[in-house]
């Protein structure tokens, strides 16, 4: 029962790196159209992929934690 609760707190990471690679497409698409936007779209999509990396992070902690506690 444990597996299926560290593999649920897993699903964060997976779906915290489909959301990266979505986000760092979009931002390609926006510098590549607005070139001259590209400071304003890069502060963003740091903020936002560090946002989405913590929870990644976040998920991947609390699975360690029911693995080797519970």
């Amino acid at each position: 029962m444990s597996s299926i609760g560290v593999a649920l707190c897993l699903l964060s990471c997976v779906a915290a790196a489909i959301s990266m690679g979505l986000a760092t497409g979009k931002a390609v698409d926006a510098v590549a159209r607005q070139p001259e936007a590209s400071g304003k779209i890069n502060s963003i999509l740091l903020l936002g992929l560090a946002i989405t990396e913590s929870t990644a992070i976040y998920g991947f902690v609390t699975a360690l934690l029911l693995l080797f506690t519970a």
